[in-house]
């Protein structure tokens, strides 16, 4: 699963984006690796990713973020891929430069993005049949060491 949770409600319930239609853009450490998109045939967000765990830079990136065009619903679902909305093009320009200044984080951009009020970021909830994540794991070997 792919879970987000609002960030201005982070005890809201989880989203699952696999369906998810955008632009992401993947990491190594913070330097971006590669950037790409999704939706315009039948791939989404997590088919693309499994994909990149097998091309020529699998192993080679370990962080990715992603601008979504699917809105979510009231009760957490995605919208429909054809619900498409037509903004003007302030918005579109705004959200273009927003999305390149939150995946690359310029050195000399002293303004964050301007998404607008409408937009709702997200924040990835781990999902936990995936086990302990490396913090959990660290914290366990550090426990089971001190008790010896």
């Amino acid at each position: 699963m792919l879970l987000g949770v609002p960030a201005r409600n982070v005890t809201a319930e989880a989203t699952d984006f696999r369906g998810q239609i955008g632009v992401y853009v993947r990491y190594a450490g913070y330097q971006i690796v590669y950037a790409g998109q999704v939706g315009s045939g039948n791939q989404t967000l997590l088919t693309r990713l499994k994909q990149h765990r097998k091309d020529d830079l699998a192993g080679r990136w370990d962080t990715f973020s992603w601008f979504g065009l699917r809105r979510v619903l009231k009760f957490g679902s995605l919208a429909k891929i054809n619900q498409a909305e037509h903004p003007d093009l302030n918005i579109v320009l705004n959200h273009i430069e927003a999305i390149i200044i939150h995946a690359v984080e310029p050195a000399m951009n002293g303004q964050a993005g301007r998404f607008g009020s409408n937009v709702v970021r997200f924040l990835q909830e781990r999902d936990e049949r995936l086990g302990p994540n490396s913090e959990e794991m660290l914290r366990q070997l550090w426990n089971a060491h001190q008790a010896t």
